[in-house]
């Protein structure tokens, strides 16, 4: 376990709080309005962040936060306390709702700790706060009650949930507790010019030359969530037609194999269509980056093709537009952005089994299967900065 940033000033004066940040990468995006509404309310804190070792990239250049407290998988509940003790904080918000982030400050010692109360950790923390009433939960259904929605599908009502139903509003409800703003602001991280040039220079990147399409077609959470592979690799040649574009396949290295397919798929295309040799044209980074490259890597795009998963937010929070596929997951509770924000296109159909929850679909995947290539086609040049060529 490490710690940034070490030469911050640790003077006693100051009152010290400790954000304990979530564990997953969409999270994590999603509690930095909270992060910037509690900087705005303690202008004078020393406020620090303990975070997953595998995030640490995220938060290079964030204003909100003086340190970062880094743990890795191996870190024991015991090591992570100890280092805590020793900043002497005085309070410590929980962002996530798990026993063990809790139990880290309660062992640590900091006198005040503010979290959701759950289950078996409510007497960990000094103010456990109840979920909010418009809190609503992603809540998996069943393959029984998928197929009973389906069957009903004309007598069900299937209202949206409300605008304050975003998770974004969970970790601000939170900082509230510490007398920060209410009013939500949009994600927001922070890519220097410096970044921009040297990591394209590094992926054979030319966005002034040439305007970037990021794709995105992978999804940790599971195939629910993932647009048919197919799809991506239509709509992009067809952007590519239309803007010329070079293509930026980004993911993780659970998604090098379907990379690697849509890599030579587009490249055999444009060969086809264009006579030229394509491999400048598809730029093929997914799991060859750090969280901090792909974090510059989307800044670099003008427009990202994307599954609802991590990058999806990091792109929104770099500024850069996004269209998503929603099929499993709601966009009502864990889109880009804010809600409403129109930087960005969301696509769904009115699968009535929409949102399940789950992993993978237990019948004939129509949430997603419905999404056609040529709608995300039209959103992604809805969106392009510049007129198609």
């Amino acid at each position: 376990m490490t710690v940034v940033n070490p030469n911050t000033s640790t003077s006693r004066h100051r009152e010290r709080l400790l954000v304990r940040g979530v564990n997953w990468l969409g999270d994590a995006i999603m509690t930095t309005p909270a992060l910037e509404r509690l900087r705005e309310s303690h202008p004078h804190a020393f406020i620090a962040m303990l975070t997953p070792e595998k995030l640490a990239g995220l938060w290079s250049h964030l204003p909100w936060v003086d340190d970062l407290i880094v743990f890795a998988p191996t870190d024991t509940l015991r090591q992570v306390a100890k280092r805590l003790r020793s900043g002497r904080f005085d309070t410590a918000l929980v962002l996530p709702n798990s026993v063990r982030s809790a139990l880290e400050c309660w062992l640590a010692g900091i006198p005040q700790r503010i979290g959701y109360q759950a289950s078996w950790r409510r007497w960990l923390l000094t103010q456990a706060l109840p979920l909010r009433p418009s809190f609503q939960s992603m809540r998996k259904k069943s393959p029984a009650e998928i197929r009973r929605l389906i069957a009903h599908a004309l007598h069900i009502p299937h209202p949206l949930p409300p605008v304050e139903a975003h998770h974004l509003f969970n970790y601000l409800h939170l900082a509230t507790a510490l007398g920060a703003q209410s009013k939500i602001t949009a994600p927001r991280l922070f890519v220097h010019n410096d970044e921009l040039s040297a990591v394209a220079t590094q992926f054979g990147l030319d966005p002034a030359r040439r305007p970037v399409l990021g794709i995105n077609p992978g999804a940790e959470y599971g195939s629910a969530k993932r647009w048919p592979a197919t799809h991506f690799e239509a709509a992009a040649l067809e952007i590519h037609h239309h803007t010329r574009c070079q293509c930026l396949i980004l993911g993780g290295p659970a998604d090098q194999d379907l990379a690697v397919r849509i890599e030579t798929t587009l490249n055999q295309s444009i060969r086809n269509q264009t006579q030229n040799a394509g491999s400048s044209l598809v730029i093929n980074a997914a799991g060859k980056t750090s969280l901090r490259e792909l974090c510059v890597l989307l800044k670099n795009c003008r427009v990202l093709l994307t599954n609802d998963t991590g990058p999806m937010h990091v792109a929104a929070a770099v500024g850069t537009a996004v269209v998503v596929p929603f099929g499993s997951t709601s966009p009502e509770l864990t889109g880009p952005g804010v809600p409403g924000d129109t930087r960005h296109r969301l696509l769904k159909t009115n699968s009535p089994c929409a949102p399940c929850f789950l992993r993978q679909c237990p019948i004939d995947f129509r949430c997603m299967q419905a999404i056609e290539p040529q709608q995300a086609v039209q959103a992604v040049l809805q969106l392009w900065p510049q007129p198609s060529v």
